[in-house]
């Protein structure tokens, strides 16, 4: 019998359903539904079902795929989606096959060639170790993200590094992910109602778009931090090309070493998911601490409403080592309790969805040059990455929030407008 359909009775027979797309296997045998322009999944070798033997599910299909021993010719996120709605629709999440099932599966593996030793994950999986979420291991994780290449990263994001959500004002062709990173760049600061010479700090500055646009278009003094020596590199390049070196500081520190507070006001863009459960109050006991009175909090982050506050095997193995994500309103009732108070909450879920999508043609505009730049493991990684990243916003999986909030004084005054801005109407500088 040929591989593939050896394999199809395998699914069927473990889960009661056939696979979503067509796959073709090692021996050039094929099944599965045959629909013209759908995505094929392609088994290149033993290898990916050893994987799968080893570690069934989204970690052995991740590696299978980052090591290249997996592909799907087409489109990867048409893929994802049709297997995501195969799991929904037979609620497979969970579902364990029965015991002959597992044997059944077994001894057609081991006929196959397909059984034997572990093989190793792809070095391009996160290796940590150590307590979780001490300053060491926290500034491991980073790095492992956010240091890949300063090169790689301005070949994906657009001109000013800005690597989260953009906020998408127009919906004409020409306008670009850059626009929509420059609009929410200035949507921010006008929430943090920047004035020239305020004091402003960014946690977590990334690569400094919001440090730079603060200080040039809106004269605030800013320090930035972080704990990637990559980005501060890049970040001292380029405010020295600005010619900002007297509004601008960057420094390498982590978030609970600042101590020249206070501040006027504080950005900290998708940093807050990285924090973890068990140090996000001392985040925000940290945040209330560097503001002064009336001194305003904009926190840009990532959400999940479920009980899986991680980004799942893959994101955590390859992209966010020991990410932690969590609901909305738990978010906004920590930030509570530090002291300060939450004025706005605005949810730009579908933004990330245009702004992944923008980076995504990117890559597979650029795909040689960015092989070239940090290997074909690494790129896939972000092949994967993005194309699961867009249907998990696209989808309502995840979401993410401008969180608006304020140090009142000891007597609880906010000195805050009593009628909500319209901050999308106020003046671009």
């Amino acid at each position: 019998m040929p591989v593939a359909d050896q394999l199809e009775k395998i699914v069927r027979d473990s889960f009661g359903v056939g696979l979503p797309i067509r796959f073709r296997a090692w021996d050039g045998s094929a099944a599965g539904p045959d629909e013209p322009g759908a995505p094929v999944a392609v088994l290149k070798s033993r290898d990916a079902l050893r994987r799968l033997v080893w570690n069934p599910g989204e970690l052995g299909l991740s590696r299978a795929y980052v090591a290249g021993e997996l592909d799907v010719e087409g489109d990867l996120k048409d893929a994802l989606a049709r297997f995501w709605a195969l799991g929904r629709q037979h609620q497979l999440s969970g579902l364990k096959p029965s015991v002959g099932a597992r044997l059944t599966a077994l001894r057609t593996a081991v006929s196959l060639g397909a059984f034997g030793p572990k093989p190793k994950a792809p070095t391009e999986e996160a290796r940590l170790s150590g307590r979780l979420h001490t300053k060491d291991r926290d500034s491991k994780a980073i790095s492992h993200h956010y240091d890949l290449s300063n090169e790689f990263y301005q070949l994906i994001l657009e001109p000013n590094m800005a690597y989260s959500c953009g906020y998408w004002t127009s919906t004409k062709p020409e306008y670009t992910v850059q626009d929509a990173q420059r609009d929410k760049l200035d949507l921010i600061c006008r929430k943090l109602d920047l004035q020239p010479g305020m004091r402003m700090l960014d946690v977590g500055c990334g690569w400094g778009s919001l440090i730079i646009h603060a200080a040039k278009h809106y004269g605030a003094n800013v320090t930035g931090v972080t704990i990637s020596a990559e980005q501060r590199k890049h970040i001292l390049n380029r405010v020295e090309a600005e010619g900002l070196q007297d509004k601008v500081q960057v420094r390498l520190q982590d978030y609970r070493d600042v101590s020249d507070e206070p501040f006027d006001a504080i950005g900290t863009i998708e940093m807050g998911e990285h924090v973890g459960n068990e140090n996000y109050d001392t985040y925000t006991a940290t945040l209330f601490r560097l503001l002064k009175p009336y001194g305003r909090l904009l926190l840009q982050q990532m959400s999940r409403g479920t009980e899986q506050p991680g980004g799942g095997a893959f994101i955590e193995g390859y992209v966010a080592p020991d990410m932690h994500m969590e609901p909305l309103g738990k978010t906004v009732a920590r930030i509570e309790a530090a002291g300060l108070e939450v004025r706005d909450v605005h949810a730009l879920r579908e933004h990330y969805v245009y702004t992944v999508d923008a980076w995504a043609r990117t890559l597979e505009e650029k795909w040689d040059e960015a092989v070239a730049l940090v290997g074909e493991g690494q790129a896939r990684v972000w092949r994967l990455y993005m194309a699961g990243g867009s249907l998990t916003f696209e989808q309502n999986r995840m979401g993410v929030n401008q969180i608006l909030a304020v140090r009142p004084t000891p007597e609880g005054n906010s000195a805050f407008p009593a009628v909500r801005p319209n901050w999308s109407d106020l003046p671009v500088r």
